[in-house]
């Protein structure tokens, strides 16, 4: 799975806009900068996300985005769908994006790509952005490959 760098950029606006939960709107011009997202992607992501419901723009002289659910009613995966469209890994194994193949017959891997759709697509969706936010960030050390790759190859 690799995200799109909408789907990145948009990531990064909704945690930022997660700590600031509660606190009144971020400006644009502070958004892009602490995400180091460029201004005019941004301000169109940031329209795709109030169209969608999750973020809400005040105007004047305090004014920026905010939040417009809590944090715990936003899931990766929703975000992930919007932006991306699919958590599928190949579109002969998506629900909403299906494609068949004219392998579908004999493929022996299809099976594993569909076992990784589910299990990437049940994560996803218990991701809340609340969740993630309180979650321990992401060391160096955690990135170890040994236990998941024979060859060291990930």
């Amino acid at each position: 799975m690799k995200l799109s760098n909408k789907t990145d950029y948009a990531m990064r606006a909704l945690f930022t806009l997660v700590e600031h939960y509660g606190r009144g709107p971020i400006p644009i011009p502070e958004l892009a900068r602490r995400n180091e997202v460029p201004k005019p992607f941004l301000e169109h992501i940031m329209l795709e996300m109030k169209k969608q419901g999750w973020v809400r723009s005040t105007v004047g002289k305090n004014g920026g985005y905010s939040l417009a659910k809590s944090p715990d009613q936003i899931t990766m995966g929703e975000v992930v769908r919007h932006f991306d469209g699919i958590l599928a890994p190949i579109a002969c194994v998506s629900a909403s994006h299906y494609e068949p193949c004219s392998q579908r017959p004999v493929c022996r891997f299809r099976r594993v790509f569909l076992e990784i759709r589910n299990q990437v697509t049940r994560q996803m969706d218990r991701a809340s952005l609340a969740a993630v936010f309180t979650a321990a960030l992401t060391q160096r050390q955690d990135m170890s490959i040994d236990e998941y790759a024979e060859d060291g190859e990930v």
